[in-house]
């Protein structure tokens, strides 16, 4: 059997209309550039959907798919989306959205919820426990155990950037910092922002802060930290790391992104823990 194509013309013989296809664009006062149909995740530990969202903070959020009736969600665990972006608190309508985390069967802290809050709990933990046994869930790649005569200090996992007179910490070691573009499939670019042919980065030591510490500053006992500093490259250079786009995507305006960027502003008193000490023993080859 062969498919029955659509007629060009009405059974009148006058011409039927044809309808012009719609693309996905962005719109330009939009306070995110990620479109909305790449929001939608997977959670890494339980394996549930979410919805990834920007808030008004550095890092985005996840919140639980469907909306909850207001008055059955205590007010600290309330969201609300505005224009995209998600804000912790109610806006006063009779519906809610709530955080991912809070009802994660695979949490390690989880706290005491309400009954109905409890039973999408256990909903969430039947659907994990049947991917599970469907093999449609594997637990997280763990990090390989650091080499021998090396010091795991030595090696940040989340390093320290410094680009356009700004410090940002990574979500990922600076080699498998991803492009977040969309490519002509509607996939994620796999092209590394640190792509070939590409000048790279140098691993410097610099103090901790930028300034000298007053008497009102609290004191840090670390004086120097390894950063990955990009300030000798140029601004377009430092720009696409920036957007954390690969070279092919980050002059292309038309296309959008399919994930928020990975960058956190860093904080001497809040990341101090994940700061290395030293230059890095073994860094990463240049891909």
């Amino acid at each position: 059997m062969r498919p029955c194509p659509t007629p060009s013309h009405h059974w009148d013989g006058t011409l039927r209309p044809r309808r012009p296809r719609r693309t996905l664009t962005v719109t330009p006062d939009s306070p995110t550039r990620v479109l909305r149909c790449a929001q939608t995740a997977r959670c890494r530990r339980c394996g549930n959907r979410i919805d990834r969202h920007a808030t008004t903070g550095p890092r985005p959020v996840s919140l639980h798919p469907q909306e909850l009736p207001a008055n059955l969600v205590p007010a600290a665990y309330r969201w609300h989306l505005a224009a995209a972006v998600a804000y912790p608190a109610g806006d006063g309508s009779p519906w809610c959205r709530i955080s991912h985390p809070t009802v994660c069967p695979a949490g390690t802290d989880q706290p005491t919820l309400p009954p109905h809050l409890d039973a999408i709990r256990r909903h969430l933990a039947l659907h994990t426990r049947r991917l599970i046994d469907t093999a449609l869930l594997t637990a997280p790649p763990t990090l390989p155990p650091p080499a021998a005569g090396t010091d795991p200090a030595c090696q940040p996992q989340r390093p320290v950037v410094q680009f356009l007179y700004t410090r940002y910490i990574a979500a990922t070691p600076v080699e498998a910092i991803q492009c977040v573009a969309q490519t002509i499939r509607r996939t994620r670019c796999t092209t590394p922002v640190l792509a070939h042919a590409t000048t790279p980065g140098r691993w410097t030591l610099m103090p901790l802060t930028p300034h000298r510490p007053g008497p009102r500053t609290l004191a840090l006992p670390t004086a120097d930290i390894a950063v990955y500093d990009l300030t000798h490259l140029s601004y377009s250079e430092q720009t696409r790391w920036r957007t954390q786009r690969c070279p092919t995507h980050a002059t292309a305006i038309t296309a959008p992104d399919l994930a928020l960027t990975d960058w956190e502003p860093f904080d001497p008193h809040l990341h101090h823990a994940l700061t290395a000490t030293r230059l890095p023993t073994h860094p990463g080859p240049h891909p």
